[in-house]
């Protein structure tokens, strides 16, 4: 077991606590970089896949995990980075740029959103985000100049610096440049007061708001930041799929990305990479589970949404903490072996005295 010595208060906002996250974490990096030398043309696509969720995730986690907003809208938000990245690469605009425009637009729009909904918590602001992500479809649907409606939209070849993005190795190191840049971005942002004030908020409202921290502006903020995420996601999204449609946003991706940032543990950025593996995997596995059952099981409508409610529900009776947790409880015990105590992670009620003001 490693004991960390803090000798300074800026340990505690380091990005790596230890010498040991930076060997794991730089030789994880070296993996994924050499990755695409052994892996044939699909593995490339699903490890890309993964990549997009993962950095669509981290707008979620930063909402729901860190600043404790429940949203059931955020396809709405990828629908917004993919077709306004597409619509600009379609005009001829470069692809940088066009990213960065998907997401500063898709920032607004969260922003804009994240107003109204400033005044409502739990069931209430999930509805609502369900209710915006409704009018996103069916503004897609039948806003067909832009869009192209039913009929779709197809998107520009990706090109950069004269390289050919279509191309699945290529593709693939720009998801994961992509997502390194990010998981910085969102690690440095928690270390931040913005970070820390998203933080409070979750934990109580009461105690935030006594120390300062203006409650609907954290809110507000983090509601534009999320969706700034996730729009990026959708812009790389678009070029993932390549043809755009409403179908491709539905309430079923939606609970998609809920369920990647449950299942892979609520509050940690670790637990967006292990959400966004197990999303990426679990399609592949449904495919299977269709092939081995009775075709009048393989057949039943709705089988794939039941599937991941059951998944969801399942996490949150029996592993609150996610994958990530789980993880974290495994190692422990190797550490600890053989002192490991079964009531170590038992669990226990919790709350604040401001709680009981509600």
């Amino acid at each position: 077991m490693r004991f960390i010595r803090k000798t300074h208060y800026a340990q505690d906002i380091n990005l790596f606590r230890h010498r040991g996250d930076v060997f794991w974490y730089g030789l994880l990096v070296a993996l994924l970089l050499v990755a695409p030398a052994g892996l044939d043309r699909f593995y490339l696509g699903e490890f890309a896949q993964v990549f997009i969720y993962a950095i669509a995730g981290i707008g979620l986690m930063l909402l729901v995990g860190f600043t404790g907003l429940v949203s059931l809208g955020h396809a709405a938000f990828l629908a917004v980075g993919a077709y306004t990245h597409a619509y600009l690469m379609n005009l001829g605009v470069p692809l940088p740029v066009a990213l960065a425009c998907a997401t500063v637009f898709s920032a607004v729009i969260g922003g804009l959103v994240g107003i109204p909904a400033l005044r409502m918590t739990g069931i209430y602001l999930a509805v609502a985000t369900l209710a915006f992500a409704v009018i996103v479809e069916q503004v897609l649907t039948h806003w067909v100049s832009v869009t192209g409606g039913f009929r779709g939209m197809a998107v520009a070849r990706a090109e950069l610096f004269g390289m050919d993005l279509g191309r699945p190795a290529p593709f693939y190191y720009l998801c994961l440049l992509v997502l390194i840049g990010c998981m910085f971005a969102a690690m440095n942002l928690l270390r931040s007061p913005t970070g820390r004030a998203m933080v409070a908020v979750r934990d109580s409202e009461t105690s935030a708001q006594s120390m300062g921290i203006h409650i609907n502006r954290t809110k507000g903020l983090a509601f534009a930041v999320s969706a700034a995420f996730t729009g990026l996601a959708g812009g790389l999204f678009a070029h993932r799929i390549g043809y755009l449609a409403p179908d491709a946003f539905t309430l079923l991706t939606s609970i998609q990305l809920l369920l990647m940032v449950v299942v892979g543990g609520l509050g940690s950025l670790h637990g967006v990479v292990f959400g966004a593996i197990f999303i990426g995997l679990l399609p592949q596995g449904i495919a299977i589970f269709r092939d081995v059952v009775p075709p009048a099981v393989a057949q039943l409508p709705g089988l794939e949404p039941g599937i991941f409610g059951l998944i969801l529900i399942g996490f949150l009776i029996y592993e609150p903490l996610g994958i990530y947790g789980r993880w974290l409880k495994i190692r422990l015990f190797f550490e600890e072996f053989p002192l490991y105590r079964k009531a170590t992670h038992k669990r226990q009620k919790s709350f604040l005295k401001t709680e009981r003001l509600r």
